[in-house]
């Protein structure tokens, strides 16, 4: 199943076995999220560090997921795996590879590694890995803003040590980084940006 297949299943209110992880039906308010307007999401989305000790719904999760797998890649190889972290004892692990930040021990931990083995393409090496790098990045993007559109908070956790986030997790390839997610205690509104006048440099 592709996740074009569970957003328009979801559109659609069928009620069927989910993908991911068991089963479960997805609530009413399916339609109203996936009409969800993405200027405002992105608009609105800002970093939280304090989660309620609430579980996030399975459903809500899938969605996460299936906006992850339909980020841009190099070629479409998708040179990146997720690593969905259930295991306390692991997410304590996490935490002290993060440089002992707390909040990583989140309802939700997602570690998107680089796995440029994937990418099928005739480029030297070093340029395979900066694609891997991009590839992870941007699912990583894609599964935040999509947590932000279904109700939940999020926080982007890059200050890691890379060889100790391998150890916990027991894996070869590298991570770009730790996702934590959750329903936030407070919500909090957005910073404020630069001036696009600041940002855009015409040449």
């Amino acid at each position: 199943m592709y996740p074009s297949d569970i957003f328009s299943r979801m559109y659609a209110g069928e009620k069927k076995t989910k993908l991911y992880p068991k089963k479960e039906e997805a609530p009413s308010e399916v339609d109203d999220i996936l009409q969800t307007n993405l200027f405002n999401v992105m608009l609105n989305r800002r970093s939280q560090r304090k989660f309620e000790d609430r579980e996030i719904e399975d459903w809500k999760l899938e969605m996460i997921f299936a906006a992850a797998d339909t980020a841009p890649t190099a070629g479409g190889f998708q040179g990146f795996e997720i690593y969905h972290v259930k295991n306390p004892d692991v997410k304590l692990k996490l935490v002290q590879a993060a440089n002992n930040q707390p909040y990583v021990n989140a309802p939700v931990v997602l570690v998107f590694c680089m796995n440029p083995s994937r990418i099928k393409m005739n480029f030297p090496q070093h340029i395979i890995k900066k694609f891997s790098v991009q590839d992870a990045t941007l699912a990583a993007a894609y599964a935040q803003l999509a947590a932000h559109a279904l109700g939940l908070t999020s926080v982007w956790i890059g200050m890691i040590d890379e060889q100790k986030v391998m150890q916990a997790l027991v894996t070869d390839l590298v991570p770009g980084c730790i996702l934590c997610l959750g329903y936030s205690q407070k919500m909090l509104h957005p910073k404020p940006k630069r001036k696009l006048t600041e940002l855009i440099k015409e040449i």
